[in-house]
């Protein structure tokens, strides 16, 4: 709930999606509505059984298309908040520039649990951004936002890059559009130690450095990506977040 009270904009010009991947809590639209006046509409799709992380996307995607007709569709995680002007600022910039596809933006990441925190810089032009994807997911899930027509030329989310799904996902569309990043901070990102990312990094990597290795476009950079990727394995779960300064 916490996440939803951060999203403003509109609020009869956006609808919200939540997709409960088999939750021991359920809680229904409904429940959402009477607390979140800063939101108009409400959909939850509930899977009893946990289905992961890529099938509750895809879920979510397949309802939109399905149900909705929207120009864009925006990310947040569970435990990320938007700054108040996150969507103000996205959607100027995507309606003032047609030939964007992908839309990401700086964030900030806080670890509440261990007091540490710090701001996630990345390029911000579209050429910048593929050099960049070499070495690693320039696109902070929770950031993006994308043309919902795109979604007939990448599909939806591909499942044989376990926990590294997104990176794929963004690697499709960078290949298909051009791309931008937007030089301001508009997510602050929990890290969660719970999470599937740091919980499964090992798996992570391993698809990480097949996606570069599949999606690459340029081979001496493909060869430093996967390299750097499998250096990471032996580098402590405590380190591996600040390397993202190196991300540039």
């Amino acid at each position: 709930m916490i996440s939803l009270r951060s999203v403003f904009y509109d609020a009869d010009r956006f609808a919200v999606v939540v997709v409960d991947d088999g939750s021991t809590v359920p809680i229904s639209a409904e429940q959402m509505q009477s607390e979140l006046k800063n939101i108009g509409s409400i959909t939850v799709l509930r899977n009893e059984q946990n289905s992961g992380i890529t099938d509750a996307l895809n879920l979510g995607l397949k309802w939109i298309e399905e149900h909705l007709q929207v120009k864009y569709i925006a990310r947040l995680d569970c435990g990320d908040c938007c700054h108040p002007h996150r969507f103000y600022r996205q959607m100027q910039y995507l309606t003032a520039h047609p030939d964007i596809g992908l839309l990401g933006s700086w964030c900030l990441f806080k670890d509440k649990k261990m007091s540490f925190g710090f701001q996630f810089k990345t390029p911000t032009g579209h050429e910048s951004i593929k050099k960049a994807m070499h070495l690693g997911n320039v696109f902070i899930h929770s950031t993006t936002m994308f043309r919902t027509t795109l979604l007939k030329f990448a599909g939806h989310y591909p499942s044989e890059f376990m926990y590294a799904e997104d990176y794929a996902f963004f690697w499709k569309l960078i290949k298909i559009t051009r791309s931008h990043i937007l030089d301001e901070f508009l997510i602050t990102y929990e890290i969660d130690h719970e999470g599937l990312s740091i919980k499964n990094r090992q798996q992570q990597l391993k698809s990480r450095a097949r996606i570069i290795a599949r999606f690459g476009t340029n081979p001496f950079r493909k060869i430093v990506g996967i390299l750097r990727t499998k250096a990471l394995y032996i580098i402590p779960k405590r380190l591996a977040l600040p390397l993202k300064h190196w991300i540039k």
